[in-house]
């Protein structure tokens, strides 16, 4: 009967705060993204088609089997992929804990105390008899739970969820950084394939002019210093060949590391084996936000900084509790704790507490989570403004890649065409010399380097668009 009314009057004085609870925390609104970063992010092209290849699997960007294998081994093995992982799993668990912070606590808690009270401070008369030493046996549950007057504690777990979805976020960044890595890195792999094999001819060739110009120097046609010049051109490109072996090697090692492997050799295809021909197609820049994890983990960054200002701001208000309680059996010794009703207690103790000085600690929290907020809104415009950047560079890396790969076509072209015409002039007239050939060739072989380097950075175009855009992670 009693406990019914300490009830009633928890509820009689908890009845106003409720009332008075509404409009003390924020609903949470997403950040709004202007009209003028949505018509001019990614800067000089108007997107209104909706389709993007951030909605591709890494899977139907990438379809050399051989890439395909690479990435699946990394997403499997990669150490900090797997960490990410592991940091998903803490958010989560804590994000759980607490949803449970709006139940009361329980405890079992059974005590044996031991009192000896002083005859001299009891101040009885010397006749009376009482008992100085007491052993009270005591078996039962103890609890206390903290009502959510204010929304204090439904913004923590908020606050919890937003910072769990933060790190999935994060997990689906990280993934979409490790499959770009790793594509870039093999399609490098085979630009350095290709420009080892192109030094590789031109050694051949010029060990074959380094023998012509022998032959036309013992027939009295050229001098020694042209064959001094010749044995130079060839030593020239000689000596390239062991740093592209090393760059190869080490890009090799790269990509072990990121597979969780002892460095390797890399089985990997020709360059132009397989060409990525995925669309490129970028989406309406607010895509952006539910594609691209970085942002989407700006977003829950800010989402989590909200919450906190409300969970501080409530820290104002008083806070409503049921600061203890109990119930069990109690006796003065362990063969009466089972008496009956006799032996059972409870307890109940419920109050308010309003803080009134604490050395401005609840205000300078109050203070420094608005300011958290803030840079968290900061934070997040700033990553939708990287990502429109990134975005843009990669098309227009692309587009440049194409007009120098048609320009350069015709540069290797006219190249070859002067190093075969100056060599049939050098053998058949005494138009040219050594110099014009040694320069036409050299022109070349830095022409056709260059040119698989053009290849390359389109691949790698595409690659980091497929990246900036959110893709790799669905």
């Amino acid at each position: 009967m009693r406990l019914n009314q300490s009830y009633k009057i928890i509820g009689v004085l908890a009845l106003p705060l409720l009332l008075a609870s509404c409009g003390i925390t924020r609903k949470y609104e997403q950040p709004p993204v202007t009209q003028n970063i949505q018509d001019s992010l990614y800067r000089d092209m108007s997107a209104t088609d909706t389709n993007s290849i951030a909605q591709l699997s890494w899977k139907e960007v990438f379809k050399d089997p051989k890439l395909q294998r690479l990435i699946e081994a990394a997403l499997a093995n990669n150490y900090d992929f797997r960490n990410t992982i592991l940091q998903i799993a803490q958010a989560e668990a804590i994000y759980k804990q607490s949803k449970l912070a709006f139940y009361p606590t329980l405890s079992f808690a059974p005590q044996v105390t031991y009192n000896h009270a002083s005859a001299e401070a009891l101040n009885f008369p010397a006749n009376v008899s009482i008992r100085l030493n007491t052993t009270t046996v005591q078996m039962g549950f103890a609890t206390n739970w903290e009502l959510d007057v204010w929304g204090k504690l439904a913004s923590a777990k908020r606050g919890a969820q937003a910072s769990w979805y933060q790190t999935a976020a994060s997990k689906k960044a990280v993934q979409t950084a490790l499959v770009s890595s790793i594509a870039n890195a093999y399609y490098t792999l085979m630009a350095l394939d290709q420009q080892l094999e192109i030094t590789n001819q031109t050694v051949v060739l010029r060990e074959k002019s380094l023998n012509t110009i022998k032959a036309l120097k013992a027939s009295a046609i050229l001098t020694g210093a042209a064959v001094v010049q010749a044995e130079a051109n060839l030593y020239a490109a000689q000596v390239s060949v062991p740093d592209l072996k090393r760059s190869i090697r080490e890009l090799e090692n790269s990509i072990s590391t990121m597979i969780a492997q002892p460095g390797h050799a890399i089985d990997r295809s020709s360059l132009n084996d397989y060409k990525i021909e995925t669309p490129l197609t970028t989406g309406v820049p607010v895509q952006l936000l539910q594609n691209r994890p970085d942002v989407m983990a700006a977003e829950m960054g800010y989402r989590r900084a909200f919450e906190n200002t409300n969970v501080a701001k409530a820290q104002f208000y008083p806070t409503v509790a049921l600061t203890s309680g109990g119930i069990g059996i109690s006796a003065l010794t362990h063969k009466n704790l089972f008496a009956g009703t006799s032996a059972i207690f409870y307890n109940l103790v419920g109050g308010l507490t309003q803080p009134i000085f604490n050395r401005g600690a609840i205000r300078t929290n109050y203070k420094v989570s608005k300011l958290q907020q803030e840079q968290a809104l900061n934070i997040f415009q700033d990553a939708i403004l990287t990502a429109g950047q990134e975005v843009s560079n990669a098309l227009y890396a692309y587009e440049t890649s194409l007009e120098k790969q048609t320009t350069r076509a015709r540069q290797i072209e006219a190249l070859e065409k002067a190093v075969n015409f100056n060599m049939q002039l050098l053998e058949y007239t005494s138009n040219t010399n050594y110099t014009d050939v040694l320069t036409s060739e050299q022109s070349l072989l830095a022409a056709q380097l260059a040119g698989v380097s053009d290849v390359l950075q389109q691949n790698t175009a595409i690659i980091e668009l497929y990246r900036a855009l959110g893709g790799g992670w669905k």
